[in-house]
């Protein structure tokens, strides 16, 4: 069994690096809008909770909440509904592209495997987001309510390394929340978001399989912040069709992007840009690039090479991979004033522009 099931996940990566890439095409959801699914979910009856629970391998936590709870507490539960209902609907389109075989999902022989596995995140999604809108509920509070989503992939290829990215994301959101939840001695949730933790990286490792890398990138994986995940899920959101999102009190920053598509583990210049618009009456003079990598110090470069192009602001700034062996997920934002940060905490204080998300393996 072990054999066949190599030999699938083999089979697999490599039609992976094959798939094809056109424009993106999915019939679930042409308009975004995912939800309610067939289950009922994000509001299922017991009937529908229960079948959840099947597909999960697993049930609900059924311990009782803690007695209190504080306003950091309620925000980082707050994202994470929000961050898990994006995930829900995303891998949700995956498993419809896969099971129709729509171009650039057909996986040949690894098919079944794929969509047990993928179907089997699908619903453990369902469950973290039930878990965190039972909590606030049961503290008073409204729960998260799904968003319209796009997500730019055309393939199984470039479906399985955006879930890979995001995926590091959250697992360096969710060391800030445990972070945020013990400063506010709120201790009686952090059992319960850690096996969160475990639960990401076992799928984290299972999506780096597929794309023929490592299972594990780093021996410290790279901390965030909320705030540059509140950022980085509105990437795939349709401008305004969160019915609640203001309710989250996180900073949305403007956004970076990464120019350069192809990051080697070398040393080397990386370009970014960001709208003219957007730096209003900031001096690029006073704007630093910055980088979070693993658990080391915040790495503060200055920029070069700023050119104005139409709308844009194009600038370089050096990743110095030797020095720090940057690989897995680095997170990069333009930060104003400061040459240096102790911590991933200073750096959303004084970021800009952000996240660019840039992977090395």
């Amino acid at each position: 069994m072990r054999t066949s099931i190599l030999h699938s996940i083999a089979l697999i990566a490599s039609f992976a690096s094959a798939a094809p890439t056109d424009k993106r095409s999915s019939g679930l959801s042409p308009d975004g809008n995912y939800f309610p699914l067939q289950n009922g979910f994000p509001n299922p009856n017991r009937e529908g909770e229960i079948s959840i629970q099947d597909g999960a391998h697993g049930t609900l936590p059924n311990g009782p909440p803690p007695p209190k709870l504080s306003a950091e507490g309620l925000t980082n539960l707050k994202l994470i509904a929000l961050n898990e209902l994006f995930e829900v609907a995303f891998f949700t389109e995956l498993v419809y592209n896969i099971t129709n075989k729509v171009s650039g999902y057909d996986l040949g022989m690894g098919h079944d495997y794929m969509l047990d596995s993928i179907n089997a995140i699908v619903s453990q999604e369902e469950l973290h987001v039930l878990n965190a809108n039972g909590a606030l509920e049961h503290f008073g509070q409204e729960k998260i309510q799904p968003c319209k989503y796009n997500f730019p992939v055309t393939d199984f290829q470039s479906a399985i390394a955006l879930a890979g990215t995001f995926t590091d994301v959250v697992l360096g959101t969710l060391q800030d929340v445990n972070q945020i939840f013990a400063k506010n001695g709120d201790d009686g949730l952090v059992r319960a978001v850690t096996s969160v933790v475990g639960n990401e990286a076992e799928q984290e490792g299972f999506f780096r399989l597929m794309q023929k890398k490592r299972p594990s990138s780093q021996p410290f994986i790279t901390t965030a912040t909320r705030d540059f995940a509140f950022t980085a899920i509105q990437d795939f959101v349709i401008e305004g069709s969160c019915p609640n999102i203001g309710t989250i009190p996180l900073k949305r920053f403007k956004p970076l992007t990464v120019e350069t598509k192809t990051i080697d583990p070398i040393n080397q210049n990386l370009r970014f840009s960001f709208n003219m618009k957007d730096a209003g009456m900031y001096d690029t003079k006073d704007m630093r690039l910055t980088y979070l990598n693993g658990q080391n110090q915040p790495i503060v470069k200055g920029f070069e090479n700023v050119k104005m192009e139409g709308d844009k602001v194009f600038f370089e700034a050096p990743f110095p991979y030797d020095e720090f062996l940057m690989n897995g997920l680095t997170i990069a934002a333009v930060t104003m004033g400061a040459d240096e940060f102790a911590d991933a905490d200073q750096v959303a204080e004084a970021a800009v522009f952000g996240p660019g998300l840039v992977e090395v393996d």
